[in-house]
């Protein structure tokens, strides 16, 4: 009896160890196609939705191959613990989503200013929580802020309107929606130093803004590195564009364009310019010999 049941067990091992003749069915490889695609996926929430529902079927897959072979118990019971497990991330990560929501307006500044940096809605939902989430308004004619009067305490955003920027009295530039207010302003300070407005600015028709106070914006920059980097990317990209946009408009009194990238002697008008490529005059000097040099 010993001896038979010896055998059936050899038996049993034998057919679970042979290879099979036939490859696997659809569902084995659906499910390990499932895996391969999600861990195409991107960062940040959506990516990581992205790479666990894929895993959740693939793992769902994997677990109904294992269920019909009776020799892959083990195999049954890894793969349905991650599809349970992968399932759970995709509810959890669906719910930080869904919590994870803005007013108009944010969503608008983040679809134009952080998302193409790839900044994750939690380091977002930091930012605008440093602002207290509020929205500002500006009636046309009023100011933002007046030269030599307004202090420098705050970064801001237009979100909606047009600002005019003038300095005494003369017109510099236009500020437009998702560029910044006081950039230049802003990063001509430390956080230490105080300072005051150089320009006036005045809404040209209602206008909404956002707006960081500088301590709070430095604390927070204090925490996170990575928004500090955030930042100094975009408001020097945002001078840069002000610059470019101020030289398109600057022009000498002999109608020829400054460069504001460049040093002052290179503004020169174009007739003094050929007037200095001619080679100076050399200075006749005349000498007069004294008796005593001719004297042997």
């Amino acid at each position: 009896m010993e001896a038979t049941h010896d055998v059936q067990n050899n038996l049993t091992w034998t057919v679970c160890s042979k290879w099979k003749e036939h490859p696997e069915g659809s569902v084995f490889h659906l499910a390990n196609m499932l895996i391969f695609f999600a861990f195409m996926g991107g960062s940040g929430f959506y990516g990581m939705l992205y790479m666990f529902t894929f895993l959740s079927f693939g793992f769902f897959c994997s677990t109904i191959w294992a269920w019909s072979d009776i020799c892959t118990t083990d195999t049954f019971s890894w793969t349905f613990v991650l599809f349970v497990v992968s399932v759970a991330q995709v509810v959890h990560i669906s719910y930080r989503l869904r919590s994870v929501t803005f007013e108009k307006e944010f969503q608008e500044l983040y679809n134009y200013m952080f998302k193409k940096l790839c900044v994750s809605l939690t380091h977002y939902g930091k930012i605008v929580s440093c602002c207290e989430g509020d929205i500002h308004t500006i009636e046309k004619d009023h100011y933002f802020a007046i030269e030599g009067k307004t202090a420098i305490d705050k970064l801001s955003v237009l979100l909606s309107g047009r600002i005019r920027v003038t300095v005494n009295g003369e017109f510099l530039h236009y500020i437009y929606p998702f560029q910044f207010l006081d950039s230049p302003e802003w990063d001509s300070l430390r956080p230490s130093e105080e300072g005051v407005f150089q320009v006036t600015l005045r809404a040209d028709n209602t206008c909404k803004y956002v707006s960081w106070r500088r301590k709070k914006l430095y604390l927070l920059f204090a925490k996170h590195r990575y928004i500090a980097k955030i930042f100094a990317l975009l408001v020097r990209n945002d001078i840069a564009e002000k610059l470019y946009s101020l030289n398109d408009k600057a022009f000498d009194s002999h109608g020829f364009r400054y460069d504001l990238r460049l040093p002052s002697f290179c503004h020169v008008p174009m007739p003094e310019l050929e007037k200095t490529d001619a080679p100076a005059p050399v200075p006749e000097h005349t000498t007069e010999i004294t008796p005593s040099e001719t004297a042997p």
